[in-house]
């Protein structure tokens, strides 16, 4: 993206975030809401990744989805292949399911296993329904073909969804090309997707997706706002959670998220490390509008920062 056209974008981001719901910026302390989609639920701008519980205690997740919730949480993601973050999920919602939106994934591509996925984390997240079922890392579009191929991995999806099991369906996909190809091939109600300052700026990776879902009506969900680079050679890695950089530093990781926030997205999800997490929610209780200064500053440091993704990668 050149700087005229980068510029161009800065100007008009806060006037966009308004149209994400009617809570768009905080209250002092509090966590916003935005709308899911044109007519859904009000989501916490902040979400809780599952990982997070991934690998921890049972009462230690317990402990952490119930201080998220008493901080004004109520938008929850998790999948299958986040550890034994679904086992510990469940339990940990215990009480509080009927009072948040729980969203949930499906690696499987063909019908059969799509259907025991959904049937076993329903089992594990002690639930009848999931609020949101999304199909889960679309890459390539071998991918896209397989779940939207006549017994695929869409059509247990769109059964479950006609049977009340799932209120909504979406995907999820790190490759702009297969999430454009997406939403032209079903009419899904979200994309979860890396919404990143420096894969925008430096690679072009992300205006494309978020002006097509926009278009389209799909509810836009981030991915990867606090993300920073691939972990230097040789460099320690303090988040074992994390496969890329995460932005740890306080004043970084607050332009980072609202930066994203200040886009037309109705809520980001964070790295999946409490430590992280919290930092999100500090961030969002205080949530305010990108400035063209900010902007200015984040586009510089993104010019010279490797990306996490580029377009046709």
């Amino acid at each position: 993206m050149d700087r005229r056209s980068f510029l161009k974008a800065a100007g008009t981001l806060a006037a966009a975030a308004g149209l994400a719901g009617e809570e768009s910026w905080a209250a002092a302390g509090s966590i916003p809401k935005r709308r899911f989609g044109a007519r859904g639920p009000m989501l916490s701008v902040i979400g809780f990744g599952g990982i997070i519980v991934s690998g921890v205690t049972p009462e230690e997740a317990r402990r952490y989805v119930v201080e998220a919730f008493d901080r004004g949480i109520n938008y929850f993601d998790v999948a299958p292949t986040y550890g034994n973050a679904e086992e510990r999920l469940g339990p940990a919602l215990a009480g509080l399911r009927d009072r948040v939106f729980l969203a949930c994934k499906t690696e499987q591509r063909d019908r059969a296993g799509a259907a025991e996925a959904l049937r076993r984390s329903r089992e594990l997240l002690r639930t009848d329904h999931f609020d949101l079922y999304q199909l889960h890392g679309l890459a390539t579009m071998e991918d896209l073909d397989r779940c939207t191929a006549a017994g695929g991995a869409l059509e247990e999806v769109i059964a479950a969804r006609k049977a009340g099991v799932v209120r909504y369906i979406g995907f999820s996909a790190h490759s702009a090309e297969v999430a454009l190809a997406a939403m032209e091939r079903f009419d899904f109600d979200s994309v979860l997707f890396p919404f990143n300052f420096v894969t925008w700026v430096r690679a072009g990776f992300g205006p494309q997706v978020r002006a097509q879902a926009q278009k389209k009506g799909l509810a836009r969900l981030a991915l990867k706002a606090m993300a920073y680079r691939p972990w230097p050679q040789g460099a320690d890695r303090p988040y074992d959670k994390c496969w890329y950089q995460p932005i740890d530093d306080p004043d970084l990781a607050s332009r980072a998220v609202r930066w994203t926030l200040s886009q037309p997205i109705t809520a980001a999800i964070p790295p999946g490390d409490v430590r992280l997490f919290r930092l999100a929610l500090d961030i969002a209780a205080n949530l305010r509008p990108i400035t063209r200064e900010e902007e200015i500053e984040l586009r510089k440091l993104a010019l010279s920062t490797e990306p996490i993704f580029r377009l046709g990668a």
